[in-house]
């Protein structure tokens, strides 16, 4: 089978799932990319842009597969002298009607937040998946929340509000989580060489993961004269709040690492790490935090979004905090009792192995492609 995975956004997580697809997928994956900056202007023009590259070349796959930073009701238009038979399937990683907006982090986005332009971005999401044959939604999480969220939405129009539009959506879609690469032995990474307890930041530094929490939580813990290290990694903000500024300046005698980590650096941290903590206010699904657990370290994590599918319920009780209090109660025990974390870390692991193995979910995958090219034909 012949794919053509288009996305206008091609970079992050992103780009780490087609790219472990295509590697894993009996079918023959090609991409179609831009890449990932200036996100709004993608959103309106990469469909365009990509249309024309496609519509010039000569290749004709079988089945068209879209990220959500497509809109592919316009790319599907724009080339249907080639496109009119193949089947198009929408993978949606995040959408832009429950990310949450900066001027409301606790929250969705809401009308009177945002302007008539920043309200089309969700609309080019539920156009492009009104479009699709069948739509991948990467945690059951994502799916409930967005189609919960979508008659509101949809109130806000003067008339004609798509009223069968939640019903068709929730039909032809379903969950796949994205594959995560499996550790390999490292001899060069030992978390046993040092007493003193890593801890790992290893996610973006934005608003809807909520970094001023992480780094306040972090002094309060030294102030508790606990010892420990810190490892911060992930993309910076081109300039530091105050708030996080002082944090890391009262935290400096801790880290070991902070900004972007290469591929061997970022290994090595992960295999080295015993804690890693998030204070997200949203996540779609969680990559970097199971990429963690997957090298047995011990996940403390707020008890919603999408962390309380992804971890089994019998270790939410250890793992899964509803406040402050409790995060902080996890976090000094997990320092304080470096080898039940380690356990616990280590069980984790052992039933979260075959659940986000690329090679166990590339099965979903390719039998959901083969099921849209075969309905079509």
């Amino acid at each position: 089978m012949k794919i053509l995975l288009v996305s206008p956004f091609h970079g992050g997580s992103h780009q780490a799932w087609a790219e472990g697809l295509r590697e894993h997928s009996s079918a023959d994956i090609r991409l179609l990319t831009l890449p990932d900056r200036f996100w709004k202007w993608r959103m309106h023009g990469g469909s365009v842009t990509l249309a024309g590259k496609f519509k010039h070349g000569s290749y004709i796959p079988d089945l068209i597969l879209a990220t959500d930073m497509l809109d592919l009701s316009v790319f599907l238009a724009l080339t249907r002298e080639k496109t009119s038979g193949i089947p198009a399937v929408l993978y949606c990683h995040e959408n832009q009607l429950t990310y949450p907006m900066p001027d409301n982090p606790g929250g969705n986005r809401k009308p009177e937040l945002v302007t008539k332009t920043d309200q089309h971005y969700p609309f080019i999401n539920l156009s492009s998946m009104l479009a699709a044959d069948r739509i991948i939604f990467n945690s059951g999480f994502h799916q409930q929340e967005f189609l919960e969220s979508l008659p509101g939405y949809l109130r806000q129009f003067p008339e004609f509000r798509l009223p069968g539009a939640r019903k068709e959506i929730s039909r032809k879609s379903t969950v796949i989580y994205p594959g995560i690469e499996m550790p390999r032995d490292n001899p060069a990474a030992d978390n046993e060489e040092c007493d003193t307890p890593l801890i790992l930041w290893n996610q973006r530094w934005e608003y809807d993961k909520n970094p001023g929490e992480f780094f306040s939580s972090l002094v309060k813990l030294k102030n508790e004269g606990l010892s420990f290290r810190l490892a911060v990694c992930g993309e910076q903000f081109p300039s530091r709040p105050d708030e996080m500024a002082r944090a890391l300046d009262l935290l400096g005698p801790e880290l070991i690492h902070c900004g972007y980590a290469d591929r061997k650096v970022y290994r090595n941290l992960l295999q080295e790490a015993d804690i890693v903590l998030s204070t997200a206010i949203h996540e779609f699904f969680g990559i970097s935090i199971l990429e963690a657990v997957l090298n047995r370290t011990f996940p403390i994590l707020p008890a919603r979004l999408s962390y309380q599918e992804l971890i089994p319920r019998n270790f939410h009780e250890d793992c899964l905090y509803s406040n402050t209090a409790g995060m902080m109660d996890r976090l000094i025990k997990a320092v304080k009792n470096r080898s039940r974390a380690a356990e616990i870390a280590d069980n984790l692991c052992r039933d979260l192995e075959n659940n986000f193995s690329w090679g166990q979910l590339v099965k979903h995958y390719d039998q959901l492609f083969e099921d849209a090219v075969n309905h079509v034909s």
